[in-house]
């Protein structure tokens, strides 16, 4: 069967009104239906800006509306992942701490009503072709329909995963069985009863997807190259008393968790690892490890991130808890090995409730394709590098993402310089503030590169750098300003901090997501703003009003 690859493969034009209309003539456009674009196009309303969305998908709710593969779930836990809006929270309450990609539909269903956010937006559009026109201070944007909108404002709100990341297998359109994409699953169930699964890659999609087929399927084999050192999500249902009682303090805690590293209700402790003795270490860590979520990442100890040694520690400690639930010492080993891959919270950990276990069932094997990678389909299977073949009924490619940077690099944007953003960012991408690019002017993004994107909670990122756009074009719309667009040096310079911040910790020593993916050929590099909420906030903050490191022009 023919695998979907392209956001393209989706484009269809649903009306010829509207956001759909020809030639579309509006203030701020905005690409991108999910968090991000949502709390975006709330912020123009409020300014009496004319906004338009346009969303490649079918419907609102961004990465919850793509993916809808099995186990499909959020790894931010309730209130922390949700609009700190009080039309959005008054009435809506949720049925568990961690909710499922269906509940966050619903959730985006309900945003809606309060906020009547579809009226504006165009789905199943994709942005091919972007490019601002100095001479009119505006943006042409065209879509892969053949559709053209102009506005003073263009807000690319794509987040960090729009780009799917698919290796080039030879013969994968041979494979006769059932195959997708983890972010291109089908809505209609895929039966896996009594059938031979596969799922490729041990990231967050092929952790869940792992859970939810090992008790169903007939048999399960996980082709890892890494292993997932994933930690207890601790999920749990919740009452609606509970919640109705707790959003009393709401307000206070969503201001608290714009204060807090990672976005979180938590952050980082104030003693390093060695500051405890033995015995007090392992009682903080059986108690972050005991609360469950992020909490072993984001609230342990200050220095873990940064001395390989102390990282060691917390490191051997969840190999410990890990090990113990594996009865297979072969499994056991690939799966949470004495010697560290790589160090421990360098990658963005996964959250599971089970995933261990499931390798514990006679149906399910880990295939360790470290040194012998994948070779190529054939019509009944899998194929190694040493000639073995692997026979499936279904498979996952769960593969990821050409990650933060892909979504915006794939949308044909094109600088006033004639440079297209794709060429641009191929040796090292450069933005100012992790919020605008440099020979783009009045192009803002948000949850994408050179934020504190994957390292942090996405609802809390996306309102300190949305309230931050609105405040921009607040200022640029009183003082008449016609377009601003930042420096060169101010690009370097932000190119400077990202890579400051990062140097200090252990992340440049891992391939990993943060440092620009694992797609052959993507540059080896800090994408994300590596040092918390709160600071990068202030630092945005600190250019407003005067536009420092930007070019004015009324």
């Amino acid at each position: 069967m023919k695998i979907e690859t392209e956001l393209s493969d989706y484009a269809h034009r649903r009306d010829t009104a509207g956001p759909y209309a020809d030639n579309l003539e509006v203030d701020a456009l905005i690409v991108g239906g999910g968090f991000g674009g949502v709390y975006c196009l709330y912020e123009m309303r409020k300014l009496g800006l004319k906004t338009v969305i346009y969303e490649a998908g079918n419907d609102l709710g961004g990465t919850w509306r793509w993916n809808c593969y099995p186990g499909a779930g959020v790894d931010s836990e309730i209130p922390e992942y949700q609009y700190s809006i009080p039309e959005t929270w008054k009435d809506w309450t949720w049925s568990t701490n961690y909710p499922t990609y269906d509940e966050l539909r619903k959730y985006f269903d309900h945003v809606d009503k309060v906020l009547h956010v579809k009226k504006d937006c165009a789905f199943d559009s994709v942005v091919v072709d972007a490019q601002f026109h100095v001479d009119e201070a505006r943006w042409h944007v065209k879509t892969a329909d053949g559709r053209t909108a102009k506005a003073k404002y263009f807000i690319v709100a794509a987040g960090f995963a729009a780009k799917r990341y698919i290796p080039e297998w030879p013969g994968i359109d041979s494979f006769k069985g059932i195959i997708h994409h983890s972010s291109f699953w089908p809505d209609e169930h895929v039966d896996v009863r009594g059938k031979r699964c596969a799922v490729i890659g041990t990231g967050a999609s092929g952790v869940q997807i792992t859970q939810a087929w090992g008790p169903e399927a007939g048999s399960l084999k996980v082709f890892q190259r890494t292993p997932n050192l994933a930690v207890p999500m601790r999920k749990r249902s919740l009452t609606v008393e509970e919640q109705q009682d707790s959003k009393a303090f709401y307000p206070e805690l969503f201001d608290l968790r714009e204060k807090c590293f990672g976005g979180f209700l938590y952050t980082f402790s104030e003693r390093g690892v060695f500051e405890d003795d033995e015995e007090e270490r392992e009682a903080f860590l059986e108690k972050l490890w005991k609360d469950g979520g992020f909490r072993y990442w984001l609230a342990n100890y200050k220095d873990y991130l940064f001395d390989p040694k102390a990282n060691r520690v917390v490191y051997d400690f969840w190999a410990k808890k890990v090990r113990a639930r594996v009865g297979d010492p072969q499994k056991r080993d690939l799966l949470a090995p004495l010697e560290p891959p790589h160090p421990w919270g360098v990658k963005r950990p996964c959250l599971e409730y089970d995933y261990y276990e499931q390798f514990n069932r006679p149906n399910v094997e880990v295939v360790d394709i470290r040194n012998n990678p994948i070779q190529g389909f054939t019509e009944t299977g899998i194929k190694l590098k040493d000639g073995t073949v692997h026979e499936f009924d279904v498979i996952c490619i769960a593969t990821g993402f050409d990650i933060t940077t892909g979504g915006m690099t794939h949308m044909g944007l094109r600088s006033i310089n004639g440079t297209t953003l794709l060429d641009e960012w191929k040796s090292a991408a450069y933005t100012y503030l992790g919020t605008t690019v440099s020979g783009y002017p009045n192009m803002f993004h948000l949850y994408g590169p050179h934020g504190p994107t994957l390292l942090s909670n996405g609802p809390t990122s996306v309102e300190i750098q949305g309230r931050w756009i609105a405040d921009v074009i607040k200022h640029m719309e009183r003082r008449r300003i016609k377009y601003i667009n930042p420096t060169p040096d101010a690009a370097r310079k932000w190119k400077k901090r990202i890579n400051e911040l990062s140097d200090i910790s252990l992340f440049p020593t891992t391939k990993s997501t943060y440092m620009g993916g694992s797609m052959p050929g993507k540059a080896f590099e800090q994408v994300n703003y590596a040092g918390g909420e709160y600071a990068y906030h202030e630092e945005i903050r600190s250019v407003l009003p005067d536009f420092k490191g930007f070019t004015v022009v009324k």
